[in-house]
C-alpha cells in the first residue's frame, strides 16, 4: 500500500498516534517498502509536526484520529513531498482527496505484485537507514537519529538475551505497550525485541499515563515491564495514599514488612542469598498482595530508564520486594547501553554494558568521573542531514559522546552523576551537578513536586520549587488543589491550606518554615559552602509536559524553566547582600 501511494526510497512515513497494532504495521510496512519509519510525538504542535515531516521528506503520514489529522491538514500545503494521509483510529469525518481510512489504505496494495515488493526488500542492506527517531533536544530543533536495520536487529537480540527474555517456544513473555512509540525505548521493547523473541504485546488505553495503566497491568499481568521514573513515582504516590487510609494494624504490618523487605533485598544485592523466615512471612502477608494490586505478580523484569530516578523511589519498591532495575542509553545507541540484572544490580547504578557494547570514561577527574562514551554495533549512523552535529556526537575514533558524566565502580557498575550541559558553574568556578541537590530537597520535603537549582555564573545557589498538586486528567495541566499526600503534610504541621495559591498568598508560616527546615538539613550535608542552597521561591504552578517545562520523558527542560521564570531568578540576585 505504501508503494502504491508512491513511497520513494529513503522517504519518510510519519506515524502520529497512540500505540496500536496499526502503528506497528505502518512502521514495519514503511521499512519493508524501502522508506523510513518515523514516529511523531502525539503532543507535537502542527509546527513541530511540520518540522519532522519536512525534515524526512515524508510521502505518507499515518494519523490516529480527527484531532491529529487537523494538525496535518493545517500544514499540508507546506509539505511538497506528501502524497497521502491515512487515518486509522476512528471513522473519517469528511472525505477529501488523498485521505484514506485504514481499510482503504489496506486495499490499495492488493494490485501491487509481490515481485515488486520483493525487489525492494532484496535491494536493502543491513547498514542502510530504516528508522528515524527525532530526539527531543532540551535546546534547538530536534535531530533525526538515523538507525540502520543492523542497529535495530542486533540491539533487539543483544538486549533481549542480556536480560534473558525467554523465547516464545519455551515460554511466551507478555508486555504492555504504552510508552510513546516515537521514542526508541518503546520501539525497542514493544516492536523489535518483542519480534525477535515472540513476545505477546497488549496495547494500553490512550489515557494510560493519565491513570488507566494500572487497570491494564492488572488485566494483562505482564512478565516484563518498562516504566519511566514518573510512572514508578505515580505508583508510589498512589500506593502511599491508599496506605494512609488503611487501619492502624494494617499500617503496622506493612511498615514491618517494608523494613524486612529492604534489609533482605539490600543483603541480596550485596551477594547474600539466604531467605530469612520473617521475609517469607512478609511475602505471604504483604508483598504478594501488593504485586497483585498493581498487576505485577508475574513480572520478573521491572525496569526504569529514560531519566534519573531517585534512590527514595527505588528503596520504596525494593522494600516491597519489587526490585526496579535501571537501564541506560540513548536514541543514538538504539536504546540500551547498560542494563541492571536481578542478580547483578546496585541501587542508583545503571548496571553493566550489554555484551558487545563498550564504555569509555573520557577525561576522568580525580574521582574517576568523566564523560561517558559508547561504542558497539548499537551506535547510530548519524543525524539526518546534519553532518556537523554528527561530528560533535561521534569522535574520530568512533566513540559516541553521551554528554553524561559518570564513573565505574570497582565491580564495573556504571553510575551517572550528571549532565555536562546541566552543570552549574558558579561565579567562584565550582562545578555543581544539580540533580543530587534537587533530589535531596525533594526527599527532605515530601510536599515538593519539582525542584530546579539555579546559580550559573552567580555568587550562590538558589532554587525554584513547586508543590504537589492535582493534575487535570484530560489536559495534563497542573491545578491549584494539593494532592492527598500534600494535604496530610499540611495538616500534620497544623496548616489549614488546601490549595497552592493559599500557601503562597499567605506565605503560610508552618509550610514555609518546614521547607526552610528541609533545605537547611540538605545544606548540612553539602560538600562545600558553594553547594548550599541560599534562597528559594515557591512557584504558583507545577512543571508539566502541558506547560512545556518537562519533555516527553518527563526530563526537566532547564532552559525553558529559566526563560519562563527569569524574573523570579533575577530577584534572587538583585538584593545587594549575599545571604549568610
Amino acid at each position: 500500500s505504501c508503494l502504491q501511494l508512491g513511497l520513494e526510497r529513503f522517504h519518510g512515513v510519519g506515524i502520529l498516534g497512540f500505540n496500536s497494532a496499526e502503528w506497528f504495521i505502518a512502521d514495519i510496512g514503511a521499512i519493508l517498502a524501502g522508506g523510513f519509519a518515523v514516529g511523531i510525538y502525539t503532543t507535537n504542535s502542527p509546527e513541530a509536526c511540520h518540522y519532522v515531516a519536512e525534515n524526512c521528506s515524508a510521502n505518507v503520514i499515518v494519523v490516529e484520529n480527527h484531532k491529529q489529522l487537523q494538525k496535518i491538514l493545517e500544514i499540508e500545503d507546506r509539505l511538497p513531498h506528501l502524497k497521502g494521509i491515512v487515518q486509522y483510529g476512528e471513522e473519517i469525518k469528511e472525505k477529501r482527496p488523498n485521505l484514506y481510512s485504514w481499510r482503504e489504505f489496506m486495499e490499495l496494495g492488493r494490485d501491487v505484485p509481490d515481485s515488486r515488493l520483493r525487489e525492494v526488500i532484496a535491494s536493502q542492506k543491513p547498514n542502510q537507514c530504516c528508522t528515524l527517531i527525532y530526539t527531543s533536544g532540551t535546546t534547538g530543533q530536534p535531530k533525526g537519529v538515523m538507525l540502520s536495520h543492523d542497529n535495530l536487529t542486533w540491539t533487539a537480540a543483544a538486549a533481549g538475551r542480556f536480560i534473558m527474555l525467554s523465547d516464545a517456544q519455551d515460554r511466551q513473555e507478555q508486555v504492555v505497550s504504552y510508552l510513546p512509540l516515537s521514542h526508541i525505548a518503546a520501539q525497542m521493547s514493544d516492536i523489535w525485541s518483542a519480534m525477535t523473541f515472540g513476545v505477546q504485546v497488549y496495547f494500553a488505553q490512550p489515557d494510560a499515563l493519565k491513570g488507566s495503566l494500572v487497570e491494564t497491568l492488572r488485566e494483562v499481568r505482564p512478565t516484563a515491564f518498562l516504566g519511566v521514573p514518573r510512572v514508578w513515582e505515580k505508583m508510589e504516590e498512589k500506593m502511599k495514599s491508599v496506605g494512609m487510609k488503611s487501619s492502624a494494624l494494617r499500617r503496622k504490618v506493612a511498615s514491618w514488612a517494608k523494613g524486612v523487605g529492604l534489609q533482605t533485598n539490600l543483603k541480596r544485592m550485596n551477594g547474600c542469598s539466604e531467605v530469612p523466615v520473617n521475609f517469607r512471612l512478609a511475602r505471604q502477608l504483604v508483598y504478594r498482595k501488593v504485586r497483585k494490586a498493581i498487576g505485577l505478580e508475574r513480572c520478573t523484569k521491572c525496569y526504569t530508564g529514560a531519566a534519573p530516578i531517585t534512590r527514595d523511589t527505588l528503596e520504596f519498591f525494593l522494600s516491597l520486594n519489587i526490585p526496579v532495575l535501571e537501564l541506560y542509553g540513548m536514541s543514538e545507541s538504539s536504546g540500551p547501553h547498560t542494563i541492571s540484572l536481578p542478580h547483578a544490580f546496585k541501587l542508583t547504578s545503571c548496571g553493566k554494558e550489554l555484551t558487545g557494547c563498550h564504555t569509555l570514561i573520557h577525561k576522568p577527574d580525580k574521582d574517576g568521573v568523566g564523560e561517558i562514551c559508547f561504542s558497539g554495533r548499537h551506535i547510530f549512523m548519524g543525524y539526518l542531514n546534519m553532518e556537523d552535529k554528527t561530528k560533535e556526537a561521534i569522535d574520530e575514533d568512533g566513540w559516541l559522546h553521551s554528554g553524561d558524566l559518570g564513573k565505574h565502580d570497582k565491580d564495573g557498575f556504571l553510575f551517572i552523576t550528571g549532565r555536562i550541559k546541566e552543570l552549574i558553574i558558579t561565579a567562584g568556578g565550582e562545578n555543581i551537578p544539580p540533580v543530587p541537590i534537587e533530589d535531596a530537597v525533594k526527599n527532605a520535603v515530601p510536599i515538593i513536586s519539582n525542584a530546579m537549582l539555579v546559580g550559573d555564573k552567580a555568587k550562590f545557589l538558589a532554587m525554584l520549587l513547586t508543590l504537589k498538586c492535582v493534575v487535570d486528567a484530560e489536559t495534563g495541566e497542573p491545578g491549584d488543589d494539593l494532592t492527598p499526600e500534600a494535604l496530610e503534610f499540611c495538616q500534620k504541621l497544623g496548616s489549614k491550606a488546601t490549595k497552592v495559591s493559599e500557601i503562597i498568598s499567605s506565605k503560610d508560616k508552618a509550610i514555609y518554615a518546614a521547607i526552610q527546615k528541609g533545605i537547611s538539613a540538605v545544606n548540612e550535608g553539602a560538600v562545600s559552602n558553594a553547594q548550599k542552597v541560599q534562597k528559594w521561591v515557591l512557584l504558583e504552578k507545577d512543571f508539566s509536559l502541558f506547560g512545556g517545562e518537562l519533555g516527553p520523558t518527563m526530563k526537566l527542560k532547564r532552559p525553558v524553566v529559566a526563560q519562563k521564570y527569569q524574573d523570579q531568578i533575577a530577584q534572587f540576585y538583585t538584593d545587594i547582600e549575599t545571604p549568610s
